[in-house]
């Protein structure tokens, strides 16, 4: 049998354990969504505290993504007068549109920025 290093240890029960998907309600899913949002977690980290399961810890830096192509490079670069290329700037304009969107939303936390 082969054994694992010592860096790959803490993932071997991981490695065991097996995603679950639940088919429900699309209530339900808009429940446990809002409560997640609600409560600062993950949806999976939401299922786990419903089911009394322990939860990992909240992420140290909270992000949002999005998954941009060429195209939408391009798109982005003719709304804000930049370069397609400029992925860096138009990142920047990006950052700054959805701090003013929050802010036109009212959301917490957004007047302490």
């Amino acid at each position: 049998m082969v054994r694992s290093s010592a860096r790959w240890s803490g993932s071997d029960a991981a490695l065991r354990s097996v995603q679950v998907a639940f088919d429900v309600e699309k209530q339900v899913i808009d429940a446990v969504r809002y409560a997640a949002f609600k409560n600062q977690l993950s949806p999976s980290d939401q299922i786990r505290t419903i089911l009394g399961l322990p939860c990992t810890t909240r992420p140290v830096r909270p992000r949002l993504t999005v998954t941009l192509s060429d195209a939408d490079y391009a798109l982005l670069g003719q709304r804000f007068g930049l370069a397609p290329e400029d992925k860096r700037k138009i990142k920047d304009a990006l950052h700054e549109t959805l701090i003013a969107f929050a802010r036109e939303q009212k959301a917490p936390g957004i007047g302490q920025m």
